[in-house]
C-alpha cells in the first residue's frame, strides 16, 4: 500500500497557522471531517486521548497523530505544513510537518503497515526538506507520492 493510496489529495494543507498541539488537533479535525463525513469532535477527542498515551512527535520536526475511530470503513490519511509548534515531541523540537491518520476502530495490521509506511517516508531528511519547501498541495502529493516506492 502505497501513501498516496489512502492520501485524500484535498486534504493536504500547506503553512496552516496554529499556536499549540491543541489547536493544531483541533484544526486537523476541523478541515478534515466534511471530507470523510464525520464529527469533528470525535476525531479531537480521539486524537487527545491517543496523544495521552504519549506523543505523536516522532523527532526532527514531524509528527504521526492517529487514532482508530468509530464507523469508519476505511483508512484515511491527511497531510498538514504547519508553522512550527510545540508538540511535545520526543527530541523536544517544534513540529511543522504532520501526517494525519485515522483508522476504523476494528483495523488490522493495515493500520500499522501505514504507520510503518509514512515513519520511514519521514525519516528521509531529503523529503522532509522537499516538503517544507513545496509550494502547492499538487507538489506535496506528487512529491510523496515519488519518494514513497513500493517494495
Amino acid at each position: 500500500m502505497k501513501i498516496t493510496e489512502i492520501l485524500k489529495p484535498d486534504l493536504v494543507f500547506l503553512d496552516v497557522d496554529v499556536a499549540s498541539k491543541k489547536e493544531t488537533l483541533e484544526k486537523i479535525a476541523e478541515i478534515s471531517c466534511p471530507v470523510i463525513g464525520c464529527d469533528s469532535r470525535n476525531v479531537f477527542d480521539a486524537l487527545v486521548e491517543r496523544e495521552r498515551l504519549g506523543t505523536t512527535g516522532i523527532g526532527k520536526g514531524v509528527a504521526i497523530p492517529h487514532a482508530r475511530l468509530a464507523g469508519l470503513t476505511d483508512l484515511f490519511c491527511a497531510f498538514m505544513r504547519v508553522k512550527p509548534v510545540d508538540f511535545e515531541s520526543i527530541d523536544g523540537k517544534n513540529v511543522d510537518l504532520i501526517f494525519f491518520l485515522l483508522v476504523p476502530e476494528e483495523s488490522g495490521a493495515d493500520h500499522l503497515k501505514a504507520l510503518a509506511r509514512i515513519s520511514k517516508l519521514l525519516r528521509n531528511e531529503e523529503v522532509c526538506a522537499a516538503l517544507r519547501q513545496v509550494k502547492t498541495p499538487k507538489e506535496a502529493l506528487a512529491l510523496i507520492d515519488e519518494a514513497d516506492k513500493d517494495e
